[in-house]
């Protein structure tokens, strides 16, 4: 017996070194920070009167997605009942004729559907489209200042394992739109500003885009190997998320037919947010691994981002933390596959009407 104390005392240390990485990893809460917003990046608080409203949201470009011979197949799908007049233009339209004058409209805001908002500031339609067998939702949203494109941390805290659902997130931030963020807190690399606070400089290893939202409105795609977080914040960055791939880049798509994220299946659940121009962005989710929905490749999402003309675009966490919310309400249906409703998460990314 003597001779196996050591193997066994061994074996035991062993499994409760595992068992505490597992812990760290994936349920203790640690490295944990309360948002203090004082420090951010003074660029985030732009003269609201002086800031000039980005320009009507522009018709689906349903031909470029048709014209792809790789999309024919798919366009036949959409259901997509191409609509002659933006969504915007029939939000305006709403509102002018609800104050029967146009001088007075603002006063009727905000004017709320179960698929649109819209008050003097901010302006958003949503829309579900089918295609690549797999149910999409798509948020077109316009508003007159990028301070109203925000992101939230759950319980409000900085950390890893610090988590919570996307519509609880949203309700405490009183989001009009909400979908699911970069879920930065399953790792402990990769840039981290947000709301024009810097919280991590650490960059992930190898080569891995990240998301740039500057002063602007612009969306900008960098590689984190060869950028520096204090530089990007140094430069007036205000959001920065780090997932990816990169999908649009200067108009054209970044990812192939071979293109997945680590550990995920070719097709899945997705969340993306694109800038169409700045001030003018797109957020898109899907469902999938069910039996209605099967998901979608990256080359598939990209292929939706740049039909509604975006310009760049992003990945951001997917599978069972793909969630959008709208008005309180979860528009999409998401799973992990294995079980139904909302995972989770560590962030999300919002549009809010307060400041």
């Amino acid at each position: 017996m003597k001779k196996h104390t050591f193997a066994i005392f061994y074996t035991l240390l062993l499994i409760a070194a595992t068992v505490w990485s597992l812990l760290d990893t994936f349920v203790i809460a640690d490295k944990i920070t309360v948002v203090d917003e004082s420090t951010a990046n003074t660029s985030i608080f732009l003269d609201l009167e002086n800031a000039s409203a980005s320009v009507g949201a522009s018709e689906n470009n349903v031909e470029a997605l048709a014209s792809d011979s790789g999309l024919a197949s798919a366009v036949n799908e959409l259901a997509l009942s191409t609509v002659s007049d933006s969504a915007l233009d029939e939000s305006v339209a709403v509102a002018d004729s609800a104050s029967g004058d146009d001088t007075e409209s603002n006063s009727e805001f905000p004017i709320i559907t179960e698929t649109s908002y819209q008050d003097a500031n901010i302006q958003i339609s949503i829309e579900t489209i089918r295609a690549y067998d797999t149910d999409i939702y798509i948020a077109d949203v316009v508003v007159s200042n990028v301070a109203y494109l925000k992101t939230a941390l759950a319980q409000n805290t900085f950390g890893t394992n610090v988590k919570d659902t996307t519509s609880t997130i949203a309700a405490e931030h009183e989001a009009i739109l909400a979908i699911n963020g970069d879920y930065y807190g399953f790792r402990n690399t990769g840039f981290v500003i947000r709301n024009g606070v810097l919280y991590r400089t650490a960059a992930r290893s190898g080569s891995n885009d990240a998301l740039v939202v500057q002063a602007d409105g612009s969306f900008e795609i960098v590689d984190e190997s060869r950028s520096d977080a204090q530089a990007l914040y140094d430069a007036g960055a205000l959001q920065v998320f780090s997932f990816g791939p990169g999908l649009i880049e200067n108009g054209e798509i970044a990812v192939t037919s071979d293109s997945e994220v680590s550990k995920s299946r070719s097709s899945n659940p997705r969340t993306a947010i694109g800038m169409i121009d700045p001030l003018h962005y797109i957020f898109v989710v899907s469902d999938g691994r069910t039996s209605q929905s099967a998901g979608l490749s990256l080359l598939e999402l990209a292929e939706i981002m740049q039909s509604y003309g975006a310009t760049e675009a992003y990945n951001l966490d997917g599978g069972g933390s793909s969630t959008m919310v709208f008005n309180g309400e979860v528009v999409n249906n998401p799973t992990d596959g294995r079980s139904n409703g909302e995972r989770r998460v560590s962030d999300i990314i919002y549009i809010g009407e307060n400041l």
